[in-house]
């Protein structure tokens, strides 16, 4: 297995990328028992959040329904009895001290490439998504300016229209005023 397909065995989560213990230990051809033993024996290695750490039943149920390896089966009790490790790119590192063999070391090197690979295209990505949005932004920015000076150019002209039909209804209403008589209200009778 090179490391572009261990690259498939890496999660992100908790805003770290991981690799869990079954995993790393399908990759050292040990099980994941063994895997785990050395990293209790050894325990001092691996201290803080940054080497290792042990994830959620959601972070778990998660991961297992991404993974290739794995999925989970409906029912009680029918999953998994411990709540898998999860292991940085630090706590990888720190494994190949504990695990001493020609395989461990190898595939070691993989998991670290595949790691940095990783990291490589996060970086070289962000360069061009950052120009991306910030000519975006530019684009609704400059398109937001634009509506808000038509909408003010037409409140300007509808307030000056508004105006003149108040002008000419005043001037109406004067004009009624001076040339209506008052007609009387009722019936009128006609007398010879």
């Amino acid at each position: 297995m090179n490391y572009l397909d261990i690259q498939t065995l890496i999660f992100d989560i908790r805003g770290k990328r991981i690799i869990l213990d079954r995993d790393l230990a399908w990759l050292y051809g040990v099980e994941t028992k063994r895997l785990n033993e050395s990293v209790r024996r050894n325990y001092r290695r691996f201290e803080g959040d940054d080497f290792m750490f042990r994830l959620t039943k959601d972070e778990t149920i998660e991961i297992s329904s991404r993974s290739h390896f794995s999925t989970l089966n409906k029912g009680r009790g029918s999953n998994f009895k411990y709540l898998p490790f999860a292991f940085t790119e630090l706590g990888v590192a720190m494994i190949s001290s504990v695990l001493n063999s020609e395989t461990a070391i190898r595939v070691n090197r993989d998991i670290m490439r595949a790691f940095v690979s990783l990291r490589q295209l996060t970086t070289q990505s962000l360069p061009d998504s950052n120009i991306q949005l910030r000519e975006e932004i530019k684009a609704i920015r400059d398109e937001m300016n634009q509506i808000l000076e038509d909408q003010n150019d037409i409140n300007e002209s509808t307030r000056a229209q508004l105006d003149a039909i108040s002008e000419a209804l005043s001037e109406l209403q004067s004009q009624s005023r001076e040339t209506s008589r008052r007609q009387t209200i009722g019936f009128k009778q006609n007398i010879k």
